[in-house]
Order: structure tokens, then sequence, then C-alpha cells
């Protein structure tokens, strides 16, 4: 049987009865860490090799280590880094530089046991971006997004660790905070299709992908990305994107309605996975309840992308870190 059509958070820094006679039930298909559930490194490998003992198989693990703001592993223990959107300005050699933060970051995601990073990011920055996402992006060009956005890809995979595209089909013009509200795009059709959609396209080739909570008035203007199949439809046969395709945290307030109806709408719009972060037994039990069956093309897709999972390739840390340093203006 394939696992469930879904990827769950838990509550802390290790798996509780209640939790483990849970997910042994659901058996998702992967999970995804928050700060919540980091402590130290000892703490973290031991807590993926747990989950994976808990399912009886090597499921995937995520996290949101972008580097910058939004990175759940950090210092003493782990590296931080500049912004993205600073380390692509002051860097000599920017795409050089983000393939050195990526290769890297993967490295601690490796040893930790964390096999999936939700990044690259490929929206474009635009005049009216909320402050929330601005400088976790790369720059407001489609050549430099999409070439950063290979870049960050390279380098986690040579890392051993696979990349998300996120936010499908493009959230830069989101001028809101989606984890608070729904942003709206108004934006015409030929403008979205050559800027917004055009990295996604251009990185259509990539085998997982993250969509956005966020309203394309020239689609579909009643359902947010997520869970509107004109737009999924779109981002399948227009911008070409051929991967597993999971929604971002289904507990946003950019979506509305109970976790069960989020839940069933996510997959009836045609995302393959749902995502629910909080960790919160109940919240997890309802979408539980409400989950259908991973369709067969799913399940292909889900295959291609672990299928990707390879030992990372030798590393000098050392020299790594003196290179990226080498290209940045600011020393780190």
């Amino acid at each position: 049987m394939p696992a469930s059509a879904v990827i769950f958070g838990i509550e802390g820094p290790a798996v509780t009865p209640r939790e483990r006679a849970f997910l042994r039930e659901v058996d998702p298909w992967g999970f995804i860490l928050f700060a919540r559930n980091i402590a130290d490194p000892a703490q973290l490998k031991a807590l993926t090799a747990d989950l994976r003992d808990v399912l009886g198989r090597d499921a995937p693990i995520l996290i949101d280590q972008e580097g910058g703001r939004v990175q759940r592993m950090r210092a003493p223990h782990w590296r931080e880094y500049l912004p993205a959107l600073d380390q692509m300005a002051c860097a000599r050699d920017p795409l050089r530089a983000q393939w050195l933060r990526n290769r890297l970051i993967a490295e601690e995601l490796h040893a930790a046991g964390i096999d999936v990073n939700c990044a690259p990011l490929a929206d474009l920055v635009e005049a009216e971006t909320h402050p929330i996402l601005l400088n976790r992006l790369y720059g407001d060009t489609v050549d430099t997004v999409t070439a950063a956005a290979r870049a960050c890809a390279a380098g986690l995979l040579a890392g051993g660790v696979l990349p998300v595209l996120k936010h499908l089909p493009g959230y830069g013009r989101a001028s809101v905070d989606s984890h608070l509200t729904l942003p709206r795009v108004t934006a015409p059709l030929d403008d979205l299709r050559a800027r917004d959609f055009a990295p996604f396209a251009g990185l259509a080739d990539m085998k997982m992908g993250m969509t956005a909570h966020i309203v394309i008035e020239a689609i579909d203007p009643d359902r947010p990305a997520t869970v509107s199949a004109p737009v999924i439809d779109m981002i399948r046969h227009k911008i070409g994107f051929g991967g597993l395709l999971m929604c971002d945290d289904l507990g946003m307030e950019a979506l509305s309605g109970s976790l069960a109806q989020r839940t069933a709408d996510v997959q009836a719009a045609g995302v393959d996975i749902v995502l629910h972060c909080s960790g919160k037994p109940s919240e997890m039990e309802e979408v539980a309840g409400a989950l259908s069956p991973m369709t067969p093309p799913a399940s292909v897709r889900a295959a291609a992308a672990l299928a990707q999972r390879r030992a990372p390739e030798p590393l000098d840390a050392a020299a790594c870190l003196a290179e990226l340093s080498g290209l940045l203006d600011t020393p780190r």
C-alpha cells in the first residue's frame, strides 16, 4: 500500500507515545521539522532516526533551511547565513556563492538525517513584495532568479538533499503575509506569464514543488492556487511542472474552512501531497480523517522524487566556507 498523501510535523523534540501510535496507523509520506523539534545535533539525529523507525521505512524528512531569517537549525550548533537577497547583492560571483551556501547547508542537513530542504524560491522581487518574503528571494529578473534557483538546487543535490521548488506559480506579488491573510494578484495573465510563471517554467524539471496560498485572479478569482483546479492545471500544463506537488502549510490563515475541508479541497484541486505543520494532535487527526488515498500518478511522482536521493559528493567544508567568505563583501 502507498503511504498516505500527507506530510506531518510533530509537537516537540522527541516522538511521544501518542504520536508514535498515530503515525504508525496513518503512515504519512514524510515529516517536516521546525525549531520546536530541534535542540542539538545528537538529539536531532536521534529524532530523524526514530521518525523513520516509527514507519519502518526511509521516509523523507523535510525542513525549511533557506539560510538567513528562515532556518530552523541555528547557531551555536549550525552555521548562519546572510539573507539570500543580501548575499545575491554583495557576492562577487552570486551563482557560485549560491551553490556554496546550499552545498554547506546540505552537509549539515544530511548529517542530521534530513534529506529534503524546502528551497529554492523562484518568486520574483516586486515593488509590492511583502517583507515576510522579500529578503528570502534571489532577485527581480527572470534570468537571475532562474539561475540562482538552479544553483541552489544543484548545491543541495550534491550534498544528498532533495530540493523543493517554491512557491508555484509565483508569490512575489503578494503584498500581505499568507500566514495571516489571503494575498490576491490582479496582474493581467500576459504579465504573469512573462514574469511570475517564467522562472518556474525554466525549473519545471525539478522533482518536487510547493504551491502558494495566493489568488491569481486572471485564472481563478475565487480560490487560492493551492485549492484551485484551474491553477493546478496551469502549473501542470502551461508551466509544465511534472514533479511531486505539495501544498504550503494547511494551517496558514490564507486558507478558509475547517482543516478537513482544506484537506479535501487541496486534494480535489490536484495537489499530490497535503502539508500540515503544527504538530497538534487534534489537528493531525482531523487532517488524517479527511485524506483520500494517494493517486497512482502522485505515487509515480513521489517515487521519482525519492529516486534522486544519493550519497553526498565529497566535500572540503573548510575550503567551501573560505571560498564563500572570499566571495562576499561582508566578512563572515
